[in-house]
């Protein structure tokens, strides 16, 4: 059995949206159990369905606009994401899924689960959905604003591991975002990095890859530091949103364009679930002794069972324990 804790009490619409979330995943997930942390009474409320659920009652919440998130770890240890992470330190859980607070969120987990052995840094890693219909591994999106290229290249053995157990690409691709595709241009980190990747065997290397192509991209995965990785993503998810508004408007403008515009509705709604972070789930946080998956602060019921799917998968394909062992054989 897969045991999987959900901080039911992080997150805009918490818990509605976990708890019914929750209930979708153990009914299409035989092999799950949930454990739900959170006030007790209020999540009775939402629970239609207790079939391998549990709720562990807690006493607070860590808020959505924490300023200070190590404090908020350490000064509310009965707080529904503090409990959640810590259980899988105790192994009474093989995962966490929470919508909480990002950076909270992050330290909870450098704190209370801890890193694998080894492994120098961690990362917060988006699936991306790419303009071919697949998907594309985006790190680090935020967890180290500046990293040695050393680190990049263990983060690196990560997602290629995720992208092959979890997403079923068949040796995938590292490519490094730059400025531009000719190898030695961008900053010294960039070059470093560039020279690591091409000489280690255990990554399948592309090379430089410029942002303008990260949505038809010919790499797998794409990686740089956490400042240029979370500008990547928050510019895809802008434009995104953007292109959507300007779609809507222009296919709203007149009689013609409001008939056409009901024709297409079927597709303009396909669209949009093309581009939506709920269709995958969550942001895995690569690194640690356990999994723990970021799903969006926004995230409904659907979102949340994608992320519950998204953890159940990486416990079964082991991924955690297939890169330790490739850092080991690096290490030694």
């Amino acid at each position: 059995m897969i045991n999987i804790a959900v901080d039911a009490m992080g997150g805009d619409y918490a818990p509605k949206e976990q708890v019914e979330g929750a209930m979708l995943a153990i009914r299409d997930f035989e092999d799950v159990h949930i454990t739900l942390y959170g006030d007790e009474s209020t999540l009775k409320k939402y629970l239609r369905d207790d079939t391998r659920v549990d709720i562990v009652h807690t006493t607070s919440t860590i808020d959505m606009g924490e300023k200070d998130p190590i404090h908020a770890i350490r000064g509310n240890r009965d707080s529904s994401m503090a409990r959640a992470l810590e259980s899988v330190r105790q192994e009474k859980n093989d995962a966490v899924v929470s919508s909480g607070a990002t950076q909270a969120l992050i330290a909870g987990a450098h704190i209370l689960v801890g890193r694998m052995k080894k492994m120098k840094r961690t990362a917060i890693a988006p699936v991306i959905p790419t303009a071919p219909g697949g998907k594309m591994v985006l790190l680090d999106s935020g967890g180290n604003l500046e990293i040695k290229p050393e680190y990049m290249v263990q983060q690196a053995y990560f997602a290629s591991i995720y992208a092959e157990e979890i997403l079923g690409i068949e040796s995938p691709r590292v490519g490094l975002i730059n400025i531009g595709t000719e190898e030695g241009k961008g900053r010294d980190l960039d070059n470093e990095a560039y020279r690591l990747f091409k000489e280690n065997d255990n990554i399948r290397f592309y090379g430089n890859v410029e942002p303008k192509d990260v949505l038809n991209p010919p790499a797998d995965i794409l990686i740089s530091d956490g400042f240029t990785a979370n500008i990547v993503m928050k510019t895809i998810e802008g434009t995104a949103k953007g292109m959507g508004d300007m779609l809507k408007q222009e296919m709203m403008r007149g009689i013609s364009g409001k008939i056409v515009s009901a024709l297409a509705l079927r597709k303009l709604k396909r669209f949009k679930r093309r581009l939506d972070p709920a269709e995958i789930g969550g942001a895995m946080i690569y690194g640690l002794r356990g999994v723990v998956i970021k799903a969006q602060g926004s995230s409904r019921r659907d979102g949340f069972y994608n992320a519950i799917r998204q953890a159940s998968d990486i416990v079964r394909q082991d991924v955690i324990a297939k890169v330790a062992d490739i850092i080991e054989q690096e290490g030694a």
